[in-house]
């Protein structure tokens, strides 16, 4: 099993970019696929089913990416890759289908964890139709990935690169994606009369930044929304204990907010779930202004409509596997 933040194998200016020939680059690191050196299991209620469900996850094939398996379906299709084209609904969360009517909802925390940890290849097994909520958070499922352990596999991982700026706009609300030489986040949220208020986070998104700055960041709500989110089948699942609540002025939170800027933290890491069903990490920087997992996955589509946007690189030549 390879230590968290043992160095990487080599570092090159040269990289392989899909299609032949080799890009010039700053110092990328070359890097193998990873996937988890053990199985882990964890179990909580689903926040907008409000239904109790266990996750377990487990290593996948080099290749295989973040494939979620509902183990309580037994009459059909049961396995529901983590891709944008499987996205099916993004009202307050991410949900994903296959095509035997499967699905998976509010999977961009656990998303994020995987994104930030660098895991590439998984098996996601629930016994239910949601993501268990935990703490609101993604800090729950990086313990999880980190009692599972962590080893490298033998195929190289490919990145996408952004090569030219692809935009999302709606009304006030913006999503972007732009080039840069690392994967930074940018988010910017606008609550006026409210304890939010303006808020801005920008970070290099690393592991270490994202379990510093932004994995225990939980979601948020307001109480005067409560029941209308419950009526539309929301929110069933809801509480003080799995999200921050906002009553007027006063956050009803027992201990207050975890960072001063807590509610835009958690933006960013939405944003950063929603990307990663581009299915590999990102070589760029993505910009939010109010933006939502229904702007987030309207970027990620329209960048994906853009071959000239983006280029697939691999990040060296193959090794044999640590583990």
């Amino acid at each position: 099993m390879r230590a968290r933040n043992a160095p990487a194998f080599f570092l090159r200016r040269v990289f392989t970019v899909r299609g032949g020939g080799t890009k010039v680059s700053g110092m990328l690191p070359d890097q193998n696929e990873q996937t988890l050196a053990h199985a882990a299991i964890i179990a909580g209620m689903g926040l907008h089913t409000g239904v109790p469900v266990r996750m377990l996850v487990r290593s996948a094939p080099a290749g295989a990416g973040v494939v979620f398996v509902r183990s309580d379906i037994t009459d059909r299709d049961k396995r529901v890759p983590a891709l944008a084209h499987n996205v099916t609904k993004t009202t307050l969360g991410t949900v994903i289908t296959n095509a035997a009517g499967v699905s998976v909802s509010t999977i961009e925390h656990v998303m994020a964890a995987f994104a930030a940890l660098s895991i590439d290849n998984v098996s996601v097994e629930l016994d239910g139709p949601e993501v268990p909520i935990m703490d609101g958070s993604a800090m729950p499922f990086v313990q999880l990935l980190d009692q599972a352990g962590f080893r490298r596999q033998a195929m190289p991982q490919q990145v996408i690169e952004i090569l030219k700026p692809v935009d999302v706009i709606e009304g006030d609300k913006r999503a972007s994606l732009l080039p840069a030489d690392q994967f930074e986040v940018r988010f910017e949220i606008d609550f006026p009369g409210t304890p939010i208020g303006h808020q801005v986070v920008d970070l290099a998104i690393t592991e270490q930044s994202f379990r510093e700055e932004l994995a225990a960041a939980r979601t948020f709500g307001f109480l005067d929304g409560v029941e209308a989110l419950r009526k539309a089948g929301l929110a069933r699942g809801g509480s003080l204990d799995n999200a921050i609540v906002i009553d007027g002025d006063v956050i009803l939170n027992e201990g207050g907010l975890r960072f001063t800027d807590e509610f835009v933290r958690h933006k960013a890491l939405d944003a950063i779930g929603d990307l990663y069903v581009l299915g590999m990490p990102i070589l760029g920087r993505f910009e939010g202004i109010r933006a939502g997992h229904g702007l987030n996955n309207a970027l990620v589509r329209a960048l994906l409509s853009r071959p000239d946007a983006y280029r697939i690189v691999t990040r060296g030549a193959a090794l044999a596997d640590v583990g």
